[in-house]
């Protein structure tokens, strides 16, 4: 690969692609000085970031191992898990929107795609890229956009799922990163919107975020058939930093009051507190 530049300007801001000491042949992507994504080039099928290791344990269970699968990423950022899915699942077809053409240009330019691997990036809106897409046209939908460090208003509503719940196939499951700190009214209003397309929902986060003791980034999975809870509850408590899964009547509790969020009263996501995302 080719050596990467310093700081690049790029639609979003400022971004920079910066060699990982602690792992040989891996790369962290920084944008505006937040680390944006991470990826081993040597071990694509290897996650560094908790939450996105939660979303690839969703997507790990979505279909027997090893199966194909037609995934849409919304967020692209380094391809992360468009590469762990083209290492894990040879053949599967991907289509991912990210806005910031300049970014996917720094990305592609220095770190090197899995070989054969059947990526497709397209620059667009994620919400609009997502209404062009056929019904019934995917397996899979990841969810994992920033506008700065806040998930932007128009990703978060009930209008927005029901476009998810209309591109997915039946069975098909969405995986969405929600960041959010105490009291946590976004991620309570997150499922509640989620619930209004899908039958089937659940959170993955790791109890001190549940709690409501730290800003973090939980995963939001949901699906119109039911969700594989135990095999997810035992791949989060072997990670590194091991997260629950809540679902059923401890969902309904975390919920609580909290209403579905429509395009009209949307908001983006809560602001992280300074630092709490530095290296």
């Amino acid at each position: 690969m080719r050596v990467p530049p310093g700081p690049t300007a790029v639609a979003g801001g400022t971004a920079e692609l910066l060699a990982d000491a602690d792992r040989d042949g891996s790369w962290l992507l920084m944008v505006n000085d937040t680390p944006q994504s991470h990826v081993d080039l040597e071990d694509p099928a290897h996650l560094e970031f908790e939450y996105v290791r939660r979303m690839g344990h969703v997507l790990d269970l979505a279909a027997e191992p090893g199966a194909p699968l037609d995934v849409v990423h919304l967020g692209g950022g380094a391809l992360t898990l468009p590469r762990y899915v083209a290492t894990t699942r040879p053949g599967s077809r991907q289509r991912v929107a990210e806005f910031d053409q300049p970014l996917t240009d720094l990305v592609r330019g220095h770190l090197p795609l899995p070989r054969n691997a059947r990526i497709r990036v397209r620059a667009a809106d994620a919400r609009e890229a997502l209404e062009s897409m056929h019904a019934a046209s995917a397996d899979a939908v990841v969810t994992d956009v920033f506008a700065g460090a806040r998930t932007p208003a128009h990703l978060t509503t009930v209008e927005f799922a029901a476009e998810v719940a209309r591109v997915l196939r039946p069975g098909g499951v969405y995986a969405a990163n929600v960041a959010d700190g105490p009291p946590l009214r976004f991620a309570r209003a997150q499922v509640a919107t989620l619930r209004t397309a899908f039958r089937h929902v659940c959170l993955l986060a790791e109890p001190g975020t549940l709690r409501g003791r730290r800003f973090g980034n939980m995963v939001a999975v949901a699906s119109d058939a039911d969700l594989p809870l135990a095999a997810l509850s035992r791949a989060c408590a072997r990670d590194p930093m091991p997260s629950r899964v809540v679902d059923g009547a401890d969902l309904d509790r975390f919920t609580g009051t909290a209403q579905p969020v429509h395009d009209a009263g949307a908001t983006p996501s809560p602001e992280p507190p300074e630092g709490v995302f530095s290296r």
